[in-house]
């Protein structure tokens, strides 16, 4: 994803960490581009927490929004008129398919012309192409069960969740997690990528697809 901010972008660029959890690509874009600033957006207290403690604001470099990116009035709080880049990923399939249409509107009135979004998710195969949906479900049910992480001495996130709730600090931030997200219901399956590029094309973004792809994972980027 950084390697096309960098093949895309000016050295100095606005960028948005978009459901940031604790600012991953956050970090990661800031330490390689020293002249760009960044935006990081997320409902989840804890995650916010997390990254706000261990990152602060990178020297002025680095702000934080607490807002739900599933909901109308998202773009207020975020407070910039428009951005060069927007980055996302596991994220947006917690989103049903007219909350991913309508961020997407969003995202085609925040992002300039010229700028770029990418969104690195599982965007499955649709119906028309089931061999390769069903690879894609063998593939994704081998790496990602209990086992397969086991075998690679790597936590599974419940097993993480489990080992921060025994952190007192954190009670009453997970607290407040749980209560938000007791409002939600995750839809029962993902939008397929098909979808995305026809969001996103209906958004006003002129060219979308996939640069980076495993099984259905992937990268999708679309051009404002």
């Amino acid at each position: 994803m950084l390697d096309v901010v960098e093949a895309l972008l000016p050295p100095e660029f606005v960028a948005v960490d978009l459901a940031c959890g604790p600012g991953s690509i956050s970090q990661r874009l800031l330490n390689r581009f020293p002249e760009a600033r960044c935006v990081a957006i997320d409902m989840d207290p804890v995650m916010l927490a997390l990254g706000q403690g261990a990152l602060g604001t990178s020297g002025g470099r680095l702000r934080w929004v607490e807002a739900d990116i599933a909901l109308q009035g998202w773009l207020e709080k975020l407070a910039e008129p428009t951005v060069d880049v927007v980055l996302s990923t596991t994220a947006l399939h917690w989103l049903d398919s007219p909350q991913l249409v309508r961020l997407y509107r969003d995202l085609g009135a925040l992002i300039r012309p010229g700028g770029v979004f990418l969104n690195g998710d599982n965007m499955g195969f649709g119906p028309g192409l089931p061999t390769f949906r069903r690879l894609a479900q063998d593939a994704m049910d081998q790496d990602w069960s209990d086992e397969a992480f086991a075998a690679r001495g790597v936590e599974t996130a419940e097993q993480w969740w489990a080992a921060l709730a025994l952190e007192p600090s954190m009670a009453a931030v997970i607290a407040e997690r749980e209560r938000r997200l007791a409002l939600k219901e995750r839809p029962e399956s993902s939008a397929i990528f098909d979808l995305h590029v026809a969001a996103l094309r209906n958004a006003g973004f002129r060219e979308s697809g996939t640069v980076w792809q495993s099984g259905s994972n992937r990268i999708l980027l679309a051009v404002r």
